[in-house]
């Protein structure tokens, strides 16, 4: 996909009212593109968090921000109501940005089930040590006093093992990076690029 138009999509805006779609910057901002999973992923949660401050780096470098959360409108502004985000948003709960660029869905198999059994995990850093992955979404949850919605548990039925990724759009539309979750095995669950990695990025085309 590098080197490629990238997909072009129009999904519901989550933090104002209307709609966004990446035409919307063609020809005026390159564009960093965060496609993530349902907020049941405390993963995602810690990572749009995370973007807030990262954008005001990268529009110095005229790069703009848009992060995509896989779940219904409704329950997307029902969170943000409370967790402010200082990102722009939309919502996709069908997963259309993530069949448009290509973001793997795992087959759920018993070698697959096996390995997560085994993995333990710790991608924040906040963690005193990684532990099993059930352990970690339950300990965040409760650190962030997250409970899940009749949306989260659909958004999880109909989304997992969904795997995310990351995208910088030029201004005239072309991809130019990606991150992909998991490209080097599933310890990659839940790893995000750091700020010095996306402004090292942004630099190659801003």
């Amino acid at each position: 996909m590098i080197g490629k138009p990238a997909p072009d999509f129009t999904l519901p805006a989550v933090h104002r009212e209307g709609e966004i779609s990446l035409a919307d910057y063609r020809g005026r901002s390159h564009l960093l593109l965060a496609i993530f999973v349902g907020l049941y992923c405390p993963f995602c949660r810690r990572n749009i968090a995370q973007l807030g401050g990262t954008q005001e780096k990268l529009r110095e470098r005229g790069v703009e921000t848009l992060a995509v959360v896989a779940t219904e409108l409704d329950n997307a502004r029902l969170y943000f109501k409370y967790r402010p985000a200082r990102v722009a948003l939309v919502a996709d709960p069908f997963l259309v940005t993530h069949r448009a660029y290509a973001l793997p869905r795992l087959e759920v198999t018993d070698e697959l089930m096996s390995e997560l059994g085994a993995l333990r995990l710790n991608p924040s850093g906040e963690l005193p040590e990684p532990l099993p992955m059930a352990e970690v979404g339950d300990l965040l949850d409760r650190r962030d006093g997250f409970q899940r919605t009749a949306a989260d548990l659909r958004d999880i039925d109909r989304q997992w093992p969904q795997l995310k990724g990351q995208f910088l759009i030029d201004r005239d539309g072309i991809v130019r990076w990606a991150h992909i979750e998991c490209t080097d095995g599933l310890a990659g669950i839940g790893k995000f690029p750091s700020d010095d990695e996306l402004l090292a990025v942004a630099r190659t085309i801003a």
